[in-house]
């Protein structure tokens, strides 16, 4: 998901005292003792040959494109080990 430089100035411009707060729960001390630091999965730099309409496809969704080749790849791969 992209947000917009527009839509982050007005983010940016919005004063703290207008943050609606109440929704978000409190983290106490049961919250911080049962808490994990979750490492994300490193990536591999690598040279892939896709055919031009397959790549074209991919980047017209614009910025995020190689990740989203990557989500696709992996639930494939998901899909094919559960058989």
């Amino acid at each position: 998901m992209s947000i917009s430089k527009k839509r982050l100035k007005e983010i940016a411009s919005k004063k703290n005292s207008a943050i609606d707060y109440s929704e978000i729960a409190e983290l106490d001390e049961s919250f911080w003792k049962k808490a994990k630091l979750i490492e994300p999965e490193t990536k591999q730099a690598i040279s892939l040959r896709l055919d031009s309409d397959i790549l074209k496809w991919f980047k017209k969704h614009g910025k995020g494109y190689q990740s989203l080749i990557n989500a696709v790849l992996k639930t494939y791969v998901q899909a094919k080990s559960q058989k």
